[in-house]
């Protein structure tokens, strides 16, 4: 019986598939091919994935899905392909013919430290990869997406998200471009940490006039004559993104009060934060 051998998986292997089913079966599948139902294909020619163009992406998954995610960051998003491999010695032939298709050498291993030595050696900006290429990831602070087992069961959402198939590019999409498209946050934070709007200390743009200014000013000097920050959970407070930094202040400074603390340690904190968190 003949079979279908190419993984609908990324827009492109999806016309494939539907283009070999068509030559096995006589049927017209061209508007199936024409018709794309995923958004993957417009973000593409649209002007914002010029910020996903040239990046360095790491594959390593079971070798169906390694396979695959290669061909859509390569082709599909336009990223470079800077290491390729698996751990499935069952599937190495096609993940090493891949891989010399895209100039590289296939990483076919099943021990962690190799995959690890491999991605430093890379230095991707994004991995895509199984449970375990996340701890790699976010030990070296580099952006994951999760693509294949192992897995964990965060990687298990509770909603519909397919791989396979054009629901599955859209969701492959929003997996891949996520953690690339929020790495702008720390970079925007060192941007505009020391900005006049901006800093710990900044009025609000909007209070304009000079009297607004100067009881804004006095509200914090007021903030002020609270409990006293050890320096441990200053610096934890530093850490907070600046637009809500100063509501975990206040919210803490409110629960020491509470809790008659003349010293807001780093405990503290964190009690604070699971008590407002409730």
């Amino acid at each position: 019986m003949p079979t279908i051998k190419t993984v609908p998986i990324g827009i492109g292997a999806i016309s494939d598939f539907a283009r070999e089913i068509g030559a096995l079966t006589g049927i017209d599948v061209s508007h199936i091919v024409a018709d794309s139902q995923s958004r993957l294909p417009w973000y593409s020619r649209s002007v914002d994935s010029t910020y996903l163009t040239g990046k360095r992406v790491f594959v390593f998954g079971d070798g169906t899905h390694a396979v695959a995610a290669a061909r859509i960051a390569v082709e599909e998003l336009g990223f470079e392909l800077v290491g390729l491999g698996t751990y499935s010695r069952e599937l190495a032939r096609p993940v090493r013919e891949a891989a010399k298709a895209h100039g590289l050498e296939a990483l076919i291993t099943d021990d962690y430290l190799d995959v690890e030595r491999a991605i430093e050696a890379a230095a991707p900006e994004l991995v895509l990869g199984t449970q375990m290429e996340r701890h790699i990831a976010k030990r070296r602070g580099i952006g994951c997406a999760v693509i294949s087992a192992p897995f964990h069961v965060q990687d298990c959402p509770a909603r519909y998200s397919p791989q396979v198939g054009f629901e599955g590019a859209n969701v492959i999409f929003d997996t891949w471009v996520h953690p690339l498209v929020m790495g702008l946050e720390e970079h925007l934070l060192g941007m505009f940490r020391e900005d006049f709007e901006f800093h710990d200390d900044a009025v609000a743009s909007h209070l304009a006039a000079e009297g607004e200014v100067r009881h804004a000013a006095e509200a914090r000097a007021a903030d002020n004559d609270g409990p006293a920050w050890a320096s441990e959970a200053s610096a934890e407070l530093k850490k907070i993104p600046f637009f809500v930094r100063g509501k975990a202040r206040r919210n803490t400074e409110a629960y020491a009060r509470e809790q008659a603390l003349s010293e807001i340690t780093l405990d503290t904190l964190y009690e604070a934060k699971a008590h407002f968190s409730r």
